[in-house]
């Protein structure tokens, strides 16, 4: 088997070296086909991003030589840069400044090639060099089933340094590597610089997977360290990596073992489309298209599918920038260019195509990037769907355990022979009420969120203040509509005229008017109530018609 393997894989090798010599590459490294196969190969070569003049390029060179994370001034600054186009030559240095990479070395105790080193042991013993990692893969796969039958290192093998979990990690590394972006250049192949570039970008990720073990490996990966290896030096890549797949602000919320990250992500991004196009969501629903089938494959890959290649990287200089928000800001802007296409679909097997393989036309730079800068994705937006979700999780966990609670009874009653004990309808009834006020309480607290957001535009902490000095301060009673209305009338009258009004006023006061009361016999009008809070008395007119008092 291993010889048929061998010599499949020197055939294969030959026809990649004849193919790679006759190819010519575009300025990003892809390699230019024909017109009738870019189609299958998914990428565009006419690249429509702007060229920044020398004297820009000059203030973003000085910009980035003085550069200070924590300066609003520094990032306002990078943020219109960015928005006019970062030149390729910069991105590399940009994405530094931007992921404190630099800092993140100086902090760390993680050494790069100290860790390497550790990790060539199990592929000496394995027979596997990195640079020949991908015809390695059936040997991987046949010492990971003969491990896994006898579930334990072999006992003839007792000095081997490798285990079970070691090369499933390689072999997964592996068959990812065969698969990221196959028509560029620093990958495809068996030319020098193609198998370079697959042996750096297996050594990132393995070293991320030692560097992080509660992640490790997951999908996905491969395709975010290659970019990154496109841009920069290979252990440059590994910390932009791991600054990327670490932090809160980026990917940390998108990337584990199970993931399970993702699945509540792209959960979150389903309401979102539901409250935003909820139009557009139902017609997809309708037509049996689900956004777990294309988000999860744009937050994996962070939209590395796109077809033009200088659009993909502008929405990366957003997500470096931005954070998460920027990857829900993308995809909201993908499907808004492509609303009208889709609602004039009915079919799931024309509205998920062109869902996976975006159109050149939507996803050209002159299309896509002013969009995305004209489309707002808010943090409170995001913060209600993440609480949306949760509830509504929390819910299902709910009725699960009611019906477990419900098929253990009827068994525990099934069971019990002549003891009939059955669930009261007023349960049943209570559970209903339980489910329906859940949901009001979730629709309510969303609502209230929002309006608390979107009503002052100062925002929550305006909100905060106005609520803590209205309860610090004690509660006084509003005045009454008529003397509201005597005060503002009396403002453009004369001293004179205000002084016999008031002369009037205590005249009327002194006599006290009386009114029919119920029993028929004439009660006093004015009556002294005392203020709930014992600030005093006030006196309160009771008279159900001021005109039958002044009568009388």
């Amino acid at each position: 088997m291993r010889r048929r393997n061998s010599s499949n894989a020197s055939r294969r090798s030959s026809t990649f070296r004849r193919r790679s010599e006759n190819l010519h590459f575009d300025e990003f490294g892809f390699a230019l086909t024909k017109r009738k196969h870019q189609k299958i190969h998914q990428r565009c070569h006419d690249y429509s991003y702007p060229q920044l003049s020398p004297v820009r390029v000059k203030e973003l060179c000085e910009l980035l030589s003085y550069w200070n994370g924590a300066s609003f001034i520094c990032r306002s600054q990078i943020e219109r840069f960015i928005r006019m186009g970062i030149p390729p030559s910069l991105r590399g240095r940009v994405w530094k400044c931007l992921l404190t990479t630099d800092s993140l070395i100086e902090t760390s105790d993680f050494n790069y090639q100290k860790c390497l080193s550790e990790v060539r042991g199990p592929l000496v013993d394995l027979g596997v060099s990195e640079y020949g990692i991908l015809s390695a893969i059936a040997t991987l796969s046949e010492t990971q089933n003969d491990l896994g039958l006898n579930h334990q290192q072999p006992s003839s093998c007792p000095e081997t340094s490798y285990s079970v979990d070691d090369i499933t990690v390689f072999r997964q590394i592996a068959l990812d590597l065969q698969r990221s972006f196959p028509t560029h250049r620093s990958l495809m192949g068996e030319s020098p610089e193609a198998i370079e570039g697959q042996a750096k970008l297996f050594r990132v990720l393995i070293a991320y997977a030692k560097y992080n073990p509660q992640v490790g490996y997951s999908q996905g990966m491969s395709y975010i360290a290659a970019v990154l290896l496109m841009q920069l030096e290979e252990e440059e890549a590994f910390w932009a990596l791991t600054a990327l797949l670490d932090k809160p602000k980026y990917l940390a919320e998108l990337f584990d073992v199970g993931l399970t990250k993702i699945q509540h992500q792209v959960k979150m991004f389903d309401q979102f489309l539901k409250h935003r196009k909820p139009k557009l969501f139902q017609h997809m629903e309708s037509a049996g298209v689900l956004t777990v089938h294309f988000v999860m494959p744009w937050f994996l890959t962070l939209f590395t599918s796109l077809p033009c290649w200088d659009s993909v990287l502008a929405v990366w200089d957003l997500i470096i920038l931005h954070g998460l928000s920027a990857v829900f800001r993308t995809t909201l802007t993908i499907i808004e260019l492509l609303e009208p296409k889709l609602m004039d679909l009915n079919d799931e097997g024309a509205l998920l195509p062109l869902l996976l393989r975006v159109p050149v036309d939507v996803a050209q730079y002159t299309v896509l990037v002013p969009a995305l800068w004209n489309t707002e994705v808010q943090d409170w937006e995001l913060k209600c769907m993440d609480s949306l979700v949760l509830d509504e999780s929390h819910h299902g966990l709910k009725e699960e355990n009611s019906e477990n609670q419900k098929v253990t009874h009827q068994s525990q009653v099934s069971g019990g022979g002549n003891e009939n004990v059955s669930t009261p309808p007023e349960e049943e009834k209570t559970t209903e009420k339980d489910s329906v006020t859940g949901v009001k309480k979730v629709l309510n607290r969303v609502i209230r969120l929002a309006q608390r957001y979107l009503l002052n535009p100062m925002g929550r902490q305006g909100l905060e203040e106005k609520g803590s000095q209205t309860q610090a301060k004690p509660r006084q009673r509003s005045p009454a509509p008529r003397r509201g209305l005597r005060t503002r009338t009396s403002a453009s009258l004369t001293h004179a005229q205000i002084r016999t009004r008031r002369r009037s006023q205590q005249r009327g006061r002194a006599q006290q008017p009386a009114v029919w009361g119920s029993s028929g016999d004439l009660t006093g009008a004015s009556v002294n109530v005392t203020d709930t809070a014992g600030n005093g008395k006030a006196d309160r007119d009771t008279t159900p018609n001021k005109r039958l008092s002044l009568l009388c």
